[in-house]
């Protein structure tokens, strides 16, 4: 079934590189609104291109309009990043996600428990 996914990016304990990789392989379009950085949640930049980028709420109902007419039977990602006013610090992010990753693999901690 087709679905649009809105969102301000992926989990920041996820590898973004690989679900990104992961998405792409399933056929799902990662549009950027307003950007052409996928956003990292916490922040509004994670390094990583978004497939398209679309400027307006009229954009992104013609790309799904598309999508649906097309018969294309993934979905689609329309990552909004978070405003920078209210955005985290990308390095404040970066070592508390790798001391989480620390933590969680010193308790034995493992698979969807590391990410609730």
């Amino acid at each position: 079934t087709s679905v649009c996914v809105v969102c301000a990016g992926a989990k920041s304990i996820l590898d973004l590189p690989k679900t990104l990789e992961f998405l792409e392989t399933q056929g799902v379009c990662v549009a950027g609104f307003r950007t052409d950085d996928f956003p990292a949640f916490f922040t509004p930049k994670s390094g990583l291109p978004v497939s398209c980028r679309l400027d307006s709420p009229a954009a992104a109902a013609d790309l799904l309009h598309c999508h649906e007419a097309l018969g294309v039977s993934s979905g689609v990602v329309l990552a909004v990043p978070v405003q920078d006013d209210l955005a985290a610090e990308a390095a404040s992010i970066e070592e508390a996600t790798r001391r989480a990753v620390e933590e969680s693999v010193a308790q034995g901690v493992k698979g969807n428990e590391v990410t609730p």
